[in-house]
């Protein structure tokens, strides 16, 4: 009885773990009405990434903690508006990419999610507009 447990077991286990696979490369290309693949700067969506719409949002959850106004916890610097984003955006990008636990990782809690950092990167690449 036990054999058959481990057994039924090890077969559940493998058919859940062989439908988990993280790989971006198998992903099906979104195209438009007219059969073009979308202009993947805009995230396949058409809309630009902006300040307003997307970025404030992402430094106010995991930026401001430490990046107010003055800074707190050793946070070099203020991220609280468009001008203060906007100048650090290379830097910003460069920590966000860092691995958690690595010396300069942010935020300290754990590395963002990669489409997060990807919108930033995307932002970036637009001429960061306000709105």
């Amino acid at each position: 009885m036990k054999a058959s447990k481990l057994i039924f077991s090890s077969v559940l286990a493998l058919l859940i773990f062989s439908c988990s696979y993280d790989s971006e490369s198998d992903l099906i290309e979104v195209t438009n009405e007219t059969g073009q693949i979308n202009n993947p700067d805009n995230n396949g969506s058409g809309i630009t990434v902006n300040y307003i719409n997307n970025i404030k949002s992402i430094m106010q959850s995991s930026c401001i903690g430490c990046h107010s106004s003055p800074p707190v916890n050793g946070a070099p610097f203020a991220l609280i508006n468009f001008s203060q984003v906007s100048q650090q955006s290379g830097s910003i990008l460069n920590v966000m990419r860092s691995q958690s636990g690595s010396a300069g990782a942010m935020p300290p809690s754990g590395r963002l999610p990669q489409a997060t950092i990807d919108l930033v990167q995307e932002w970036i690449n637009n001429g960061k507009p306000e709105n």
